[in-house]
């Protein structure tokens, strides 16, 4: 190592973002992700035990996949190299994959190795991979935020166990946050900084489940904001909201603001006024409500309040749900305002859903009175003996399809639920 090296070295931590400098060095660190590291998980035991095969791992950005890729290389006795695929290429994997073959032959020493943004290399790069990772040269670390069942060969998919990780939740992200605060070493503790309660919230509310987001806000907010009279670095939540450029919606999504944000975004929709719609459903995305819940509303008012005089609105909606899971924000925001406006568009009946309501309340009031026989099922041995489908008219078999016949029980025959008026 040359004094240059030796340089870089030295002042890396110095120069590195915080979010980088507070990785978790420690499995027992990482935050979040329990799904898949919770101490009975496969991943657990296998990076504890250092059996780890090749993996890869997919998931939004800040989730932490770089992060255990770290963990993984601190936790191991293999080797450990790292490439990132937009900017690497073949020759960048054939050098380290030479020295893999040498640890391996010389030392018995395993390799792994890190491919961040895997799903970044061409076919032919990660064909190339294959006989590698198949005969144990090297373990694949494969980190990817789109879908490697759609952007990673099949190949490769088929010799790696692929884990997903979720969005942060918000404790997770105020945990990271104290440990920024706190953290002498690494963190920003040392520049003397006091975050109020309130722009910690605001914080690990809006950077939606990404840890990077939230640390690199931080990192700013200390970097950018003078110290006061008595010497403290004071970040508030006006700091916060330039630092990340949102706005501090007041929108508390357990309280009044969500229940009277969604009521005028329903109300909105069944008065058919789509202007109104994109803007309530802009508020709401803007404070970080979930899609899938207002996905859940969209389907409910378009079968509650467009029913059968557009039939069609309740599939738009439920295709913009599924939707909106495949993709996720931003990007949901799109199928959300198709589905929210069509709904608003759409002529109005609600006559189904009275009649469902109707028949509910009486069902609840009366007793459960007998089945005219003819409707009953009659395929059964024994069946006709107890005169059960004898008589039954099959209204394909007259003109028009349609034969008068009597379908409610005798006692309220002359009951009706569905109003056609």
């Amino acid at each position: 190592m040359d004094l240059f090296d030796y340089m870089r070295e030295n002042t890396k931590s110095t120069r590195e973002p915080l979010a980088s400098r507070m990785r978790p060095k420690k499995l027992e660190d990482v935050v979040g992700q329990q799904h898949i590291l919770a101490k009975n998980k496969l991943l657990y035991r296998a990076i504890k035990a250092d059996k780890l095969s090749s993996v890869i791992f997919f998931g939004p950005p800040g989730t932490g996949k770089t992060t255990l890729a770290q963990v993984i290389a601190n936790s191991s006795n293999a080797e450990f190299c790292q490439i990132n695929a937009t900017v690497a290429g073949k020759k960048d994997m054939e050098a380290e994959v030479a020295k893999a073959k040498d640890n391996l032959g010389m030392y018995g020493k395993r390799t792994i190795m890190f491919v961040d943004e895997i799903h970044r290399f061409n076919k032919g790069q990660q064909d190339y991979l294959l006989p590698f990772v198949e005969d144990g040269t090297i373990i694949l670390v494969g980190a990817t935020t789109e879908n490697p069942y759609f952007e990673v060969n099949s190949a490769l998919i088929s010799r790696s166990t692929v884990f997903e990780l979720k969005e942060l939740g918000k404790e997770d992200i105020r945990l990271l946050i104290g440990r920024a605060l706190k953290d002498e070493k690494d963190g920003v503790a040392g520049y003397g900084v006091e975050m109020t309660e309130e722009a910690i919230e605001f914080l690990s509310d809006c950077s939606n489940g990404d840890a990077r987001t939230a640390l690199n806000a931080v990192e700013l907010a200390v970097l950018t904001t003078d110290r006061e009279a008595d010497g403290i670095i004071h970040i508030d939540t006006a700091v916060i909201e330039e630092c990340i450029q949102k706005r501090n919606l007041r929108y508390d999504k357990k309280g009044d603001n969500h229940y009277d944000t969604i009521s005028a975004f329903i109300k909105s929709m069944r008065g058919s006024d789509p202007d109104a719609v994109a803007y309530y459903l802009a508020r709401m995305l803007a404070a970080g409500e979930s899609v899938t819940f207002i996905a859940r509303r969209i389907m409910i008012c378009a079968a509650e309040d467009v029913g059968l005089a557009d039939p069609n609105a309740l599939t738009v909606a439920v295709e913009a749900a599924r939707a909106v899971e495949q993709i996720g924000m931003p990007e949901a925001r799109i199928p959300l305002a198709e589905a929210a406006i069509y709904v608003a568009k759409a002529p109005k009946d609600n006559s189904a859903y009275k009649a469902i309501n109707s028949a509910m309340e009486f069902v609840k009031n009366h007793p459960q009175y007998e089945i005219p026989a003819y409707l009953r099922v009659g395929s059964y041995s024994g069946a006709k003996e107890l005169g059960h489908g004898i008589g039954y008219r099959y209204p394909h078999d007259y003109e028009n399809h349609y034969v008068e016949q009597q379908y409610l029980p005798d006692e309220i025959k002359n009951v009706h639920f569905f109003d056609e008026s």
